[in-house]
């Protein structure tokens, strides 16, 4: 339970709700592009713990320098492109599924990527 000074000081606080996308939120520019790149980043890194690849094993898989694959897994992955990235997944034994629909539809079309 939440003490009186501590419901007052929450009260204050103000919220906004998403968009579902913390990039656009933030009014960064290529909001989109940015969601992408960190999905497939997050998915990198989530294969390389999976398979069990320390960072440099990663980089001779991936073509990837082992200092610029740190950035990729720190959040800097502004100078890498999206294709770069699932290039980088695929690398590493995996596929990457993109499935495109109109608005609206609940079924589209899938795109399959892999090594």
């Amino acid at each position: 339970m939440l003490s009186g000074r501590r419901r007052q000081a929450m009260a204050k606080v103000a919220f906004e709700r998403s968009s579902g996308n913390v990039f656009a939120d933030l009014g960064m520019p290529e909001a989109e592009e940015h969601k992408l790149k960190a999905g497939l980043v997050s998915k990198l890194a989530c294969i390389m713990a999976e398979v069990g690849l320390t960072q440099t094993a990663a980089a001779q898989l991936t073509g990837i320098s082992q200092p610029d694959l740190s950035r990729v897994l720190r959040g800097r992955f502004r100078d890498f492109s999206a294709a770069r990235l699932i290039k980088a997944i695929t690398s590493l034994h995996s596929e990457v599924e993109i499935t495109v629909r109109h608005e609206g539809q609940e079924i589209g079309e899938r795109i399959l990527i892999h090594a």
